[in-house]
């Protein structure tokens, strides 16, 4: 061990002492949850928080994945401000991409590493109570103008049950939950994976809600990587949503931060799980390499 590796051992060490038997919520964008050296570097990360003691709840998306199968099967994806409307088609497509491919290597890719994933989603031990969400009317982030959008078989989120979540981690294992939930009838629903992590996030007491793409956080400039917001305020968050700094998938993810902060979660990390080690530094360092995005700064 080289003395830099010692002196970041150390800086890590007050934060492994405060997060030591608390949980963090990590949502992962589907773009990282392909099978290969990324997504092995990702589950080291993981499986080292583990053996520290930190609680884990892993809640994923599989839209590049689900695109790809809705390609091979002629199914147009269609998108509203990075939020995807979904057909009864697509929900098929939905189905076998989240609850099949995509969950199912997540938690081998994790058991792997001596993680105990167990995967499940949202329907499983009526984790999530959802409804259908009516025909809304929104203001298109690409035009500017208002306009009725169906989504869908795509679900609103009316709470969380987290007592199979909170079965599992006193039991010392690690739910991997992928966003498909279901209404009082039991009809199969889409969710947007970053909404049911932060639901979730709120629901067991989280420390830290954590999302991790394929992009470092948020940036003024998408094009320049040294205009990477550390850290935001929820006011300037806000901010940056209201005058197009942040736009497509992206937009609804800091909302998610904003609302999953209002309801109580301290602290909310965007990071780039493509990177290696990157969510670890962003974790354990105190000039991180993500966006922190907090109520208020101290």
């Amino acid at each position: 061990m080289t003395e830099v590796d010692i002196q970041l051992l150390k800086t890590a060490v007050p934060y492994i002492r405060a997060y030591k038997g608390e949980t963090f919520v990590i949502k992962l964008g589907g773009e990282i949850c392909k099978p290969g050296r990324h997504l092995k570097n990702l589950v080291e990360q993981f499986s080292l928080l583990y053996q520290l003691g930190i609680r884990l709840v892993i809640v994923h998306g599989g839209g590049p994945q689900a695109n790809a199968l809705a390609e091979k099967l002629n199914v147009e994806p269609e998108f509203i401000n990075g939020r995807r409307i979904t057909s009864p088609e697509m929900l098929e497509v939905a189905k076998m991409s989240f609850a099949g491919t995509v969950n199912t290597d997540l938690v081998a890719a994790l058991n792997a590493e001596v993680v105990p994933a167990v995967g499940i989603s949202g329907i499983d031990g009526g984790l999530a109570i959802a409804t259908k969400r009516p025909k809304k009317t929104v203001r298109s982030a690409e035009t500017g103008k208002e306009v009725e959008v169906d989504f869908g078989e795509v679900a609103d989120l009316d709470s969380i049950q987290p007592d199979v979540l909170n079965h599992l981690l006193d039991c010392g294992h690690v739910p991997v939950v992928c966003s498909l939930v279901a209404d009082e009838n039991g009809k199969i629903l889409n969710i947007n994976a970053d909404t049911l992590a932060a639901y979730i996030a709120e629901a067991v007491s989280a420390k830290k809600y954590c999302l991790l793409s394929q992009v470092d956080g948020v940036m003024r400039d998408l094009n320049d990587p040294t205009t990477l917001y550390s850290e935001l305020t929820i006011s300037e968050a806000k901010e940056l949503l209201t005058d197009g700094t942040i736009q497509g998938g992206m937009h609804p993810k800091i909302e998610n931060c904003i609302e999953v902060l209002q309801r109580g979660v301290p602290r909310a990390h965007i990071s780039n799980g493509l990177k290696p080690d990157a969510f670890l530094r962003e974790i354990f360092t105190n000039e991180g390499c993500g966006t922190l995005i907090v109520s208020k700064r101290s």
